[in-house]
């Protein structure tokens, strides 16, 4: 390290080892391959043309299915920060990922998340952090604004409520890109259960999602953080992802409020606490074109119209265009002014330093800063009204030194309630698990590689890093210690000052604008160059012009700097300067004091507006000579009254026209001066006449004069080309006799080159029919007309590009507004984010808007016509009362009492005229957390008018009087004559189906009328007419205020009750209808006639249809029946005791009988059992039967195999 540069070692190539055998094998395998192919090419022809038309096909589709309708990109040079909304329910680890991502981006770290935290997280990438509460009201205003949106899950509880809310929010209003996080889970013991967990997790992330979606994880927490290398993977991804601009926000300009003060006359808030507010919001425009005094919407507030708008220097800027891998110190900038952090906070008129730097959280010793232009900022105690009034700047002042505590006072950080936890017994919190009835419960016994994947991405190139870093934190302690050994061996250097002992005396000094170690490295010139550069990003009120100059004079110096800039690892990082060098870079603050106390003076003095510049186009200014004369030291100037505005206000008009006589128009000089103001002068290469003439006969070639009939013939491509290497040699002896700047050779060959282009571009459109679709012709379109946007303003200073197209976004805006509800700024709470959002110019009316809803599938209850429904449309949440209709076949839209099960419905409201096509949601209520699915409904706008007439069946009853044949009176319909005459000819009908037609009205009674009928009526009829009546719409448009509410409540806004809930709450119960409680039904039984069949029939029919039981006899004559016999006292008497006898003798033979059968049935249970034993006796003789004969036959073939006996 003795000043020396030390020279990178060279890679050097692999000749042998496995890595190398590995090459060689592969170049060798290719070149065979090749080979191959040249010597038998048929080998490799196409096989089958059917898979290879399924293959093209396929590749076809997905190709197809890529395409987006191509939008015109409007995105500017220096894009807004990317909103990253970062959101779950309670205690998941939403405030420690985010803190996780700023120190990863950083290097710093974050205490509270309060409110939008901007970060420059690359060269040429900005984000912003948004946290999400559990609040519906937040969720619904950050879903409409966020480019990306970090889903936190909880993966050993599953998945909450809240999740799958937050999903359907953004899938009305535009999805943004979704990236899911599984944390917790290091709670898992069983690795088995881990990716099972993990692959149920992510599937139906998918299905809510898209297939495919990305899902991390974050396997645990070390320190209270999150491993370092899982974040910055999650960094890595967020850095690179491409966002599709979304149709809502690139038609409409937004805000997301980063910082908010009150501009109110502190007198006037002393005499009435309650009166209307004047408010300053801040943050970045997003979005479209913003113009001034247009109308906003400021969600959770309600409808404002802008009163001033302004932008202001960017507070984190994108670095400058360097040649180099990864952001230095100074770069890597954070700004979060509603967690009291920013180092410079921009105002209209003032610029407030918060001193130390954003990177330092300790507490430092009582400093006293020894830059007298910084110093004069701090000690400023005036509000912003006061110094609007008098702006001056004290350059020497003996104030009190300053203390860190109350630097920070200064800025806009506001204090808010923590989360309150509900009490659990596990979680301590009341959680809302989510139940799925599709969940697949099988067992998977293979190990789930896609889940482990996402852990191990990029491995390389995060070695790589982390040697870097490595090394850098090496160097950076190298340089520590030799600056230590400079300083004479005193405490370690801070990265913001540096403290130098000089001859014994504890004087310490602060090297005022350095912020960084890489800075006291630098040699003089770069210092210089970069604290004026600093400084054109902290002043908010030089010109334009002055801004231009100052642009090009950095990118002089900044080139230099490439040249030596530092690079990470490399040698140049090593070189410790001497303690001379040192010296110099802690004094260099002092040089030019003068010249940039000045500068700043003359930027503060011109930022007021100039009516004469904007009234009269243009102001004679002083020459800088005599401005140069008049200064006192070079800080100071003498007053001179007779220049001054008002002395100026008093002098000759110039919008009227005095003839100068002094011009003496017979010199040729004064001729000359003029003479480019002509058609015949000489003008701009691209608005010569004569060039202008050219490209016309270029461009139309021949023609024909129709008034004298001559043809014009165009000269050939050839006599053109001849001709411009004539005029090239014309052109440049002419360039040189009038002394043009511009080098002529350059013009003449560019001149050739477009020609040449104009040319080849005609042939192609004549001849080429080419490959290019009509996908690819679009976006081309498109492409060109993005070009053609950003060039029409390339070139003109910000201030008056406002003025033709608004603030554009990407700008950071200062928005006034002046009567502004003072609970907003009492009640203000940085937790809750603040959106204003640009209205068109019908948005701000209120009108019927006509919707398709239906009602979401996971809300339980269907909605009721007439029940309020907050509704979140566009940029406002409001409560109004829907009707809710169908339309039927003939075009009528019918009345529906509630939302249909399984399908849209219409719906009419009045409320706020927003574009056709937009989407919405409803929920019934937005105050605290409802153990069920919120979202009640979703839909889109269809029209905007009062087009479509609701309407409800209404049936009018009437009963017949009389009855003729087929006319009959009915009474009790109508009440008068008149109604009757409204009615004439309308279709009626009776209860039994009778249809019937109104004819005429009838004198007496009032109301009756004569109809007829298409067949007899009886006076048991009743008759009824089916009418429609239309309905109207109920005019309430509640907006939701729920930035209005104290703090702690701003989640408990309750607007309009249902009618239910009034009834509940107060205790109404309904009378029911006696007719519809339900009865005992008695029915009586009833008696139906005899079937009566005519005798002729009976002789007719065969013989089995004739009626044989049902014939009646008829009486039997009295001269048939037999006479009744009366029995004698004797014979009554034998008559008994025979009946008696009789009986006992039954009696007897019953006995007999019972008894014998019970023998019986004993007889057959012993028989059984004998017939048992004997089967069984019989089976056991047959099996020894077998046996025996079963050995015989065996004898037998036994003695046929060895064959006859000898003897034989």
């Amino acid at each position: 390290m003795d000043g020396k540069v030390k020279k990178q070692k060279q890679h050097q190539q692999k000749h042998s080892g496995p890595k190398a055998e590995k090459k060689k094998a592969k170049k060798e395998r290719g070149s065979a391959e090749e080979d191959e192919r040249k010597r038998n090419p048929k080998a490799f022809a196409v096989q089958s043309a059917t898979r290879m038309a399924k293959t093209f096909h396929r590749a076809q589709d997905i190709k197809t299915r890529k395409h987006h309708i191509p939008l015109v990109d409007r995105t500017p040079l220096k894009p807004p920060p990317v909103v990253i909304v970062v959101v779950g329910p309670p205690k998941v680890g939403k405030s420690t990922l985010i803190r996780c991502l700023i120190k990863n981006f950083t290097r710093q770290k974050l205490g509270d998340i309060c409110g939008p935290v901007t970060i420059v997280s690359g060269k040429k990438h900005r984000l912003t952090f948004v946290e999400c509460n559990n609040d519906i009201n937040t969720m619904i205003d950050l879903a409409k604004v966020a480019d990306l949106v970090l889903m936190l899950i909880d993966a050993s509880f599953g998945f909450e409520m809240e999740t799958f809310e937050f999903l359907n929010i953004c899938q009305v209003h535009g999805f943004p890109r979704i990236m899911g996080v599984l944390t917790h889970l290091d709670s898992f013991k069983n690795n088995k259960t881990l990716r099972k967990t993990k692959k149920n997790l992510k599937h139906r992330f998918w299905t809510e999602v898209y297939q495919g979606a990305k899902l991390f994880y974050l396997s645990g927490m070390v320190y209270g953080e999150y491993q370092t290398q899982e974040v910055k993977n999650l960094g890595r991804f967020i850095s690179v992802m491409k966002f599709r601009p979304l149709v809502w926000q690139t038609s409409h300009p937004y805000v997301l409020v980063d910082r908010m003060e009150d501009l109110t006359d502190p007198d006037k808030i002393r005499t009435d606490p309650k009166c209307d507010r004047t408010v300053s919001l801040y943050g970045y425009l997003r979005g479209t074109h913003l113009k001034n005094k247009g109308q906003v919407h400021i969600a959770g507030v309600g409808d404002f119209q802008l009163s001033d708008v302004n932008f202001l220097p960017d507070p984190c800027p994108l670095p400058d265009a360097q040649k180099k891998r990864a952001l230095n110190e100074k770069e890597r900038l954070l700004y979060a002014p509603m967690a009291g952090v920013g180092g410079v906070v921009y105002d209209k008129d003032a610029v407030y330093i918060d001193l130390p730097a954003s990177h330092v959280n300790q507490q430092q010793e009582e400093v006293r800063p020894t830059t007298e232009l910084v110093q004069s900022l701090i000690d400023t105690h005036a509000t912003l009204d006061a110094k609007m009034a008098a702006s001056k700047v004290s350059l020497f002042s003996g104030s009190a030194t300053l203390d860190p505590t109350d630097v920070s006072e200064q800025s806009s950080e506001q204090e808010g309630l923590r989360e309150k936890s509900v009490w659990d017994p596990k979680t301590q919190r009341e959680r809302r698990k989510v139940l799925f009835t599709e969940e697949e419960e099988e067992e998977e016994e293979e190990e789930d590689a896609s889940g482990s994947s996402d852990d191990e991405a990029d491995e390389s190139e995060e070695e790589e890093d982390k040697n870097e870093d490595d090394l850098s934190t090496f160097l950076k302690e190298a340089r520590l210690e030799s600056t230590k050994a400079a300083a004479g061996g005193g405490p370690p250097v801070k990265k913001q000052k540096l403290e130098e002992k000089e001859g014994g005396g504890g004087e310490t000094e602060e090297l005022a604008f350095a912020d960084s170690e890489d800075e006291l490295e630098n040699s003089s010139e770069e210092s210089e160059s970069e604290g004026e550069a600093g400084r054109a990003r902290d002043s908010g009120h030089c010109s334009e012009e002055e801004e231009e100059e100052g642009s090009d004079d950095e990118e002089e110096e900044d080139d230099e700097e490439d040249e030596s800039m530092e690079e990470e690892g490399s040698a140049a990082d090593g070189v410790v300067k001497s303690e001379e060098e040192e010296e110099q870079g802690a004094l260099r603050w002092k040089e030019g004091l003068q010249q940039k106390a000045s500068e700043a003076f003359l930027r503060q003095q011109e930022a007021a507006p100039n009516l004469r510049k904007l009234v009269y186009g243009s102001v004679v200014e002083a020459d800088d000579s005599e401005e140069e004369e008049e200064e006192l030291g070079g800080l100071f100037r003498v007053s001179r009254p007779q220049k001054s505005k008002k002395f100026q206000a008093n002098a000759r008009d110039c919008s009227r026209f005095n003839p100068d006589s002094s011009h003496n128009w017979d010199l040729e000089e004064m001729l000359n001066s003029i003479r480019d103001c002509f058609v015949t002068g000489k003008w701009e290469e691209g608005q010569d006449a004569a060039t202008l003439l050219k490209e016309d006969e270029e461009l139309y070639g021949d023609f024909e004069d129709l008034e004298t009939g001559e043809i014009h013939k165009g000269q050939t491509g050839q006599q053109d080309e001849a001709e411009d290497s004539e005029n090239d040699e014309d052109d440049g002896d002419e360039g040189e006799e009038s002394l043009v700047k511009v080098d002529d050779e350059e013009v003449q060959k560019n001149k050739r080159l477009e020609k040449k282009r104009r040319l080849k571009e005609r042939f192609d459109a004549e001849y080429d029919d080419g490959d290019a679709t009509y996908f690819d012709d679009l976006k081309e379109e498109m492409q060109k007309q993005a070009e053609l946007n950003r060039a029409e303003f390339e070139d003109v200073d910000d201030e008056t590009r406002v003025q033709y197209e608004g603030f554009r976004p990407g700008m950071y805006v200062r928005l006034e507004i002046s009567p502004l509800p003072c609970e907003f700024v009492t009640n203000f709470d940085p937790h809750y984010p603040v959106v204003l959002g640009g209205l068109g110019s019908n948005e701000g009316n209120v009108g019927y808007l006509q919707m398709r809803l239906k009602k979401h599938r996971w809300y339980e209850r269907i909605l009721k016509t007439r029940d309020p429904l907050i509704l979140s449309l566009g940029w406002r949440r409001f409560q109004t009362i829907p009707l809710y209709h169908i339309e039927d076949h003939n075009g009528r839209h019918r009345l529906l009492k509630y939302t249909p099960q399984h399908m849209h419905c219409g719906a009419s409201i009045w409320g706020p005229i927003t574009p056709q096509g937009t989407g919405f949601l409803a929920v019934q209520s937005v105050a605290g957390t409802k153990v069920n699915f919120r979202i009640a409904a979703t839909g889109v706008i269809l029209d905007l008018d009062k087009s479509v007439t609701i309407v409800k069946k209404l049936k009018l009853i009437g009963y017949p009087y009389k009855i003729f044949k087929n006319t009959c009176f009915v009474k009790g319909m109508f009440n008068t004559v008149l109604e009757v005459a409204k009615f004439e000819g309308a279709s009626v009908r009776t209860v039994s189906g009778i249809r019937g037609q109104i004819k005429k009205a009838l004198s007496a009674p009032p109301g009756a009328y004569r109809a007829t009928f298409e067949d007899r009526l009886l006076m048991s009829d009743i008759v009824f007419l089916r009418s429609w009546y239309p309905v109207s719409v109920p005019q309430l448009y509640n907006p939701v205020t729920s930035l209005l509410l104290p703090v702690g409540q701003k989640d408990s806004w309750s607007g309009m009750k249902t009618l239910g809930q009034l009834k509940h709450d107060r205790g109404i119960r309904n009378k029911p209808n006696t007719d519809s409680l339900y009865k005992p039904i008695s029915r009586a039984q009833r008696h139906f006639n005899p079937l009566h069949i005519p005798n002729e029939l009976q002789k007719a029919l065969p013989f089995k249809s004739k009626p044989k039981q049902q014939q009646c006899k008829g009486k039997t004559p009295k001269d048939l029946q037999r006479p009744s016999v009366i029995r004698e006292p004797h014979e009554r008497k034998v008559m008994a005791l025979l009946h008696a006898l009789s009986t006992v003798k039954n009696y007897k033979r019953n006995k007999a009988h019972t008894i014998q059968h019970a023998k019986h049935k004993v007889f057959l249970q012993q028989k059984k059992k004998e017939e048992e034993a004997k089967l069984k006796r019989q089976k056991e003789a047959q099996k020894k039967l077998y046996r025996v004969m079963g050995q015989l036959d065996k004898k037998k073939q036994r003695s046929s195999l060895k064959g006859a006996s000898q003897d034989d």
